[in-house]
């Protein structure tokens, strides 16, 4: 640094300031509308079109049917899925839907399995 005393003025003006960042861990932020967090499956509304398997482009939707009923499991794999929420666009009868739940990460990647039926 040629001239240290020119950062000075830059320093004090910043200095009384309150700080930008955000706390998250202590404090939460607001989730806006249309977040694209973790996707939730309903079993009651998929009829095994399958139409969210084809149309994910990191392939981590898997649709299993369940017994001789019209059951269908979903399996998400989150550590391939990218949240663009094309599945819940393509769904027919609106059985996946995006939540804000966005605190997915885990230190075993079998772990990263979602299963819900």
């Amino acid at each position: 640094m040629k001239y240290p005393g020119k950062i000075l003025p830059e320093v004090l003006k910043t200095a009384m300031k309150p700080p930008v960042t955000v706390r998250y861990p202590y404090e939460r932020t607001e989730i806006p509308e249309g977040f694209r967090g973790k996707i939730h499956f309903d079993a009651k509304l998929c009829i095994g079109c399958k139409m969210c398997m084809r149309d994910c482009p990191a392939k981590a939707v898997e649709i299993e049917k369940i017994g001789e009923d019209k059951v269908f499991k979903a399996t998400f794999y989150l550590d391939h899925c990218i949240y663009c929420a094309q599945c819940v666009d393509s769904c027919p009868k609106k059985a996946l839907a995006s939540t804000p739940e966005f605190e997915l990460a885990h230190y075993q990647r079998d772990k990263l399995a979602d299963i819900q039926k």
